[in-house]
């Protein structure tokens, strides 16, 4: 589904997903492909690799540095893949680094598009700082809703309630 701006342009809604390796980043990605098939939508993923500790020797730091890079490349580039195989949407991808709230924070502003935020729950257990935070303290300055997709549903669940 398109949205109509002010200026009279139109624009599609996007769903933006944070993905990692758990288990609960797989069911936000499915829900929101799921989602945006249905509306006419897209996706975008962001990758988040974590903020470098200090290592007192420079080589090392830009070791550690480009395979936390690498891990997230190949993280977003199989999500895309899985994506487009089901859903047949290309998403856009995105890999920064920095503090999860942060950088989630900045590509929201950065990104007027972002019908949804889309982040999954774990299973059991307290929830994900991301959840936590956009749930809890942010969520009345969002600038787009916030769903959370708990991690406990089966696929035929999501695909029912996207």
């Amino acid at each position: 589904m398109a949205i109509k701006s002010l200026q009279g342009q139109y624009s599609v809604r996007a769903y933006l997903v944070v993905v990692d390796e758990s288990p609960e980043a797989e069911t936000a990605l499915r829900f929101a492909a799921r989602r945006a098939a249905k509306t006419g939508g897209t996706v975008r993923i962001l990758a988040l690799i974590p903020p470098a500790e200090f290592v007192q020797w420079g080589g090392v730091q830009a070791t550690m540095e480009d395979e936390a890079l690498q891990r997230a490349e190949a993280l977003v580039t199989s999500a895309a893949g899985t994506l487009m195989d089901e859903s047949g949407i290309r998403p856009s991808i995105t890999v920064r680094q920095g503090e999860a709230v942060a950088v989630v924070r900045e590509t929201l502003d950065e990104m007027d598009d972002v019908a949804a935020l889309v982040l999954g729950a774990a299973a059991s257990g307290p929830p994900g700082p991301l959840v936590s935070h956009f749930a809890g303290a942010d969520a009345g300055r969002m600038p787009c809703p916030i769903m959370v997709i708990p991690g406990a549903l089966d696929a035929e669940s999501i695909d029912r309630l996207s």
